[in-house]
C-alpha cells in the first residue's frame, strides 16, 4: 500500500496545481466553476466547526471535465475550514497514486483520499458523486442524449457541493469519534 502521508508532502495547493498543470483555457474553466460555487451559511458554519485536522489528497487532471466541475468545490471547503489541508496531484505525474486509486479497474479522477492529522488513511471517495451519477443515468439511460455543451446547471452544482460536504462531514465525524484520536486529544 502507498504511504499516503509521505505522498501528501508532494501535493500542490489548488492554485499552484492549476498554474503548473493547467493551460490558460483550463484555468479559465476552473475559475468559472470556482466563481459559481456557493456555500450556504449553514455549510460554512459546519465547515468552520471542524476540529480535527484532515489531510486531503485530490488526484485530478486540469484537463478533466469532472475535475473542473468538482475540484473548485473542494477548494471552497478548504478555504472555509482551517482544519482541512488540501493538496492536488496530477494523475499523469503521479502514476503510483493513480494506480493505487483505480475505480472499477480504471484510472478515474477526481479521487479524494482522506488522512488523519498523523497521516493514517481514513478513506477515499471519487470519481463522481451520487447526484452526478443520477443525472448521467437520466441523460444516458433515459430518452435524452447529453451533448456536453451548455450552461452550468445550478441545481446540479449545488447538489454535488452537498454530496461532497456530506463526505467531508462523515470523515470529520469519524475523526472526532475515533477512540485513538480522542485519547490523543483528551476529548
Amino acid at each position: 500500500m502507498l504511504d499516503y502521508a509521505a505522498k501528501f508532502a508532494a501535493g500542490l495547493p489548488y492554485y499552484d496545481f492549476l498554474a503548473k498543470h493547467g493551460t490558460e483555457d483550463q484555468r479559465r474553466r476552473w475559475a468559472g466553476v470556482h466563481e459559481a460555487v456557493r456555500l450556504s451559511d449553514k455549510q460554512r458554519q459546519l465547515l468552520g466547526g471542524f476540529q480535527r485536522e484532515m489531510k486531503v489528497l485530490c488526484l485530478a487532471g486540469a484537463w478533466c471535465g469532472d475535475c473542473v466541475n468538482q475540484c473548485p468545490i473542494l477548494n471552497h471547503f478548504a478555504q472555509a475550514a482551517t482544519a482541512i489541508q488540501l493538496r492536488f496531484f496530477d494523475r499523469d505525474v503521479h502514476p503510483d497514486l493513480a494506480t493505487e486509486l483505480k475505480i472499477c479497474g480504471g484510472g478515474r479522477v477526481p479521487v479524494v483520499v482522506f488522512l488523519s492529522e498523523d497521516g493514517q488513511l481514513v478513506g477515499w471517495y471519487g470519481d463522481r458523486t451520487i447526484s452526478i451519477y443520477r443525472q448521467m443515468a437520466l441523460d444516458q439511460l433515459g430518452p435524452s442524449c447529453p451533448t456536453g455543451i451548455g450552461p452550468l446547471d445550478r441545481s446540479l452544482l449545488d447538489a454535488v457541493t452537498q454530496d461532497w460536504l456530506n463526505e467531508f462531514e462523515r470523515v470529520q465525524l469519524l475523526l472526532r469519534l475515533s477512540p485513538r484520536l480522542r485519547q490523543l486529544h483528551g476529548d
